[in-house]
């Protein structure tokens, strides 16, 4: 027999045939001891969003277009009694909603009788809770529904525990949430507003085998399977082909891709919907949307962008189409293979260096954590791997006319843009650079299938990134043999593709810059010290960056290295210039050499300043963050605060010209006080200002004496202030 469509209203008193093929009524549907709990009813959240779904899809067709819940089978004995072999959940909740809405409009006792007719063996006390709800008649009054039942004489407290009742009660109250203001819900009801297609099975006798096999007892379908079921009924709306074609390819040839990267579970169920929704994200960003703040799941981007309402529904299926049968060509290990030809850690010709904090094959990693957020709040597959990602899938889509070779050079392009742009890079329409991702990929296009930067596209990458690249791509057509040796600048660790500071004007520096490198950081920021100021100030005015001695810290020459809004970039450029070009190669003894010609000359002309104290003194270059604050330093030079956190002053700030002579006189009734810009002493107070030392009482702050610092007319030192302290006992 065909199947045919049913209400739940309707099915009782039908006609079918039974296994001896004779005509029989059905009366009764009951689900059999073999069945599982009823589900939908559930606690958990990815239940509720299920059940959500469900019944606003219920309600919506109450209000508008009828709505069929496909095939419920069932097998029909002789004596009209169904048992579903699938489709115990809506059952179950069709005769709950038929049930309120019986109750909630007062409907005759002989309109609903064949309520009476549905039971649950799974246990008696969800057979008899069943009995009792029919008999029941809500007051329906300020309380849930649920705790107007739990309340009855005839419900004993041990029903709780019950699953299936438990999860009957919270439906129940779901229901009245979501139907409570419905007009002439049971009519809508009797008029077939809710259908599904009916199919008895016959000739089949319903073993515990078959509804193992069948039904998978216990086991809940999977949010994966919700998701794939809910897609082909959106496509199948649009265009039957499409969604046959589509859920093919879903079942056997993008499941036969993902099997390589199935987790622990053996299922690919996770990974595919991670990466079903980096491909909603790239369709909101391309069209000129955001998925910034909101906390869509599967289901909502599945009614965003896959629904028959949505006008480009077509091309946003070929899009998901595209991305996921890009990879689909790749054999068993190619797409390893693909990454590790085109990423690395550290340099190798023709590759691009990625950051060693995330794995090399971004695809894999996107289906492992994409969406996941880490517990400071940051994305564990940040923005900037999406544009990777994208940029990777748009060559794979047109390697037809983007050769690998073109790829590859591209792609570092992108990946100096992505690394260069940590402020543009934004996808928030709260922040200051509002959402960029929409013209960033425009300009990823442009570059991964053209080959072209387009510096006219408005609100993309970092502006001066852009046009560095622009001069590169100029610089290697009239210079294709110095290739190699610029994409190593461009990958030393403290460039990230930035080489302004370098430049391309003297690409004989490009050497010198790395074997500079490769020397004593403390010497190499005191050699530049030494050759002059090479600070940048900071845009608050007050903090200043210079380099640092850290063999592990090293933000403070990236910062000096990158610009941005500090000032005074090109200042720094022409200091590492000049050194540059003292030597075609460094040593530290090389560095030592021009340090100490810088304080010989100081010491010869008796003209002390800031910077000979900086290079003097190790207190003042604490292998920190190169992080100093000056409040005048043009007009008061020596009130200088070595910061020691990197953005900010603590605890551990000082002022250096105290802590130097402190260190050197190392008596143990010495302290640095007030955030380091004193010295306590007893009872005595002492601080530095730019001309002198003052002594104070602690407690009366009264002025006990104070040391003046020789000075020449242009107000710098001509005595070494720390040597006339320590000599003079000022600090005894």
């Amino acid at each position: 027999m065909a199947a045919a469509l049913h209400s739940f209203i309707s099915i009782f008193g039908s006609e079918f045939t039974d296994r001896q093929q004779d005509p029989v009524t059905l009366r009764e549907i009951v689900i059999p001891i073999i069945q599982r709990d009823y589900a939908q009813g559930r606690r958990d959240a990815s239940v509720s969003r299920i059940r959500n779904r469900f019944l606003k899809a219920l309600k919506d067709a109450i209000e508008g277009d009828p709505i069929t819940l496909d095939f419920i089978y069932g097998d029909i004995d002789s004596n009209g009694r169904m048992t579903p072999l699938d489709g115990q959940q809506r059952l179950t909740t069709l005769f709950l909603i038929h049930w309120y809405a019986s109750k909630k409009e007062n409907i005759d006792q002989s309109e609903c009788d064949f309520l009476s007719h549905f039971t649950y063996e799974t246990r008696f006390s969800a057979r008899d809770f069943c009995t009792s709800l029919v008999d029941f008649s809500p007051e329906f009054n300020t309380t849930s529904l649920s705790e107007e039942i739990i309340d009855q004489p005839w419900f004993p407290l041990s029903w709780k525990k019950d699953p299936t009742i438990d999860s009957m009660l919270v439906m129940i109250d779901e229901i009245e949430d979501r139907f409570n203001d419905a007009v002439d819900l049971w009519n809508h009801l009797k008029e077939g507003k809710i259908v599904f297609y009916f199919l008895p099975i016959k000739d089949m006798g319903l073993t515990d085998e078959l509804y193992i096999k069948m039904n998978s007892r216990g086991k809940p379908l999977t949010m994966f399977e919700h998701f794939k079921a809910e897609l082909e009924h959106s496509l199948r709306a649009i265009d039957p082909s499409t969604a046959v074609r589509v859920m093919k390819e879903i079942d056997v040839v993008w499941t036969d891709m993902l099997w390589q990267y199935c987790g622990d579970d053996h299922l690919i169920d996770d990974e595919f919907l991670r990466y079903f929704r980096f491909i909603c994200d790239i369709i909101c960003y391309k069209h000129e949307g955001t998925p910034y703040g909101t906390r869509k799941d599967e289901f909502d981007l599945l009614q965003s962008f896959f629904d028959g309402s949505d006008q480009s529904v077509l091309s946003n299926v070929q899009i998901l189409e595209d991305y996921f049968n890009c990879w689909c060509s790749f054999g068993k290990g190619e797409i390893e293979a693909f990454f590790d030809d085109v990423f690395t850690y550290t340099h190798e010709s023709e590759k691009t260096l990625i950051d060693h904090r995330y794995e090399i094959n971004i695809f894999h990693d996107c289906l492992r954590n994409y969406a996941d957020v880490r517990g400071n709040g940051n994305r564990s597959f940040p923005l900037g791997r999406i544009i990777l990602l994208y940029a990777c899938v748009q060559y794979l889509i047109n390697r037809e006319t983007v050769s690998i070779t073109k790829f590859k050079a591209r792609i570092r392009v992108v990946n100096n843009l992505i690394q260069n742009s940590e402020d543009e890079i934004s996808d928030s329409p709260f922040r200051k650079s509002g959402n960029r991702l929409p013209a960033i990929l425009r300009q990823v296009d442009s570059i991964i299938l053209t080959g072209e930067i387009n510096d006219e596209e408005a609100n993309n990458f970092n502006k001066a990134q852009i046009a560095e690249e622009i001069d590169k791509k100029d610089w290697l057509q009239r210079n294709p043999s110095k290739t190699e040796e610029l994409h190593r600048l461009e990958d030393h660790e403290l460039l990230f593709g930035q080489i302004s500071i370098v430049g391309l004007d003297h690409s004989d520096h490009f050497e010198r810059f790395e074997s500079l490198f490769k020397c004593d950081l403390d010497l190499v920021d005191c050699s530049l010290i030494a050759l002059g100021d090479y600070s940048q100030q900071d845009r608050n005015k007050w903090r200043y960056q210079l380099g640092s001695g850290s063999s592990t810290i090293k933000r403070a020459w990236i910062n000096l290295f990158h610009k941005s809004s500090a000032s005074h970039f090109d200042k720094t450029k022409k200091i590492l210039s000049d050194l540059l070009n003292k030597h075609t190669s460094f040593t530290d003894e090389d560095l030592r050499t021009i340090i100490k010609d810088y304080k010989d000359s100081c010491a010869k002309a008796k003209t002390f300043d800031w910077r000979y104290y900086y290079l003097s003194y190790k207190a003042f270059r604490p292998s920190r963050y190169g992080k100093y604050a000056w409040e005048d330093n043009k007009s008061r030079p020596y009130e200088m605060t070595v910061i020691w956190a990197p953005e900010r002053y603590s605890s551990k700030a000082y002022q250096p010209f105290l802590k130097a002579v402190t260190e050197i006189i190392s008596k143990n009734d010495i302290s640095l006080d007030d955030n380091g810009q004193c010295v306590i002493i007893g009872t005595h107070r002492i601080e530095c200002e730019n001309s002198r030392y003052i002594k104070k009482d602690v407690n009366t702050e009264k002025v006990i004496e104070v040391l003046s610092i020789n000075q020449n007319s242009e107000g710098i030192d001509t005595e070494d202030r720390i040597q006339k302290a320590i000599a003079t006992g000022f600090f005894s």
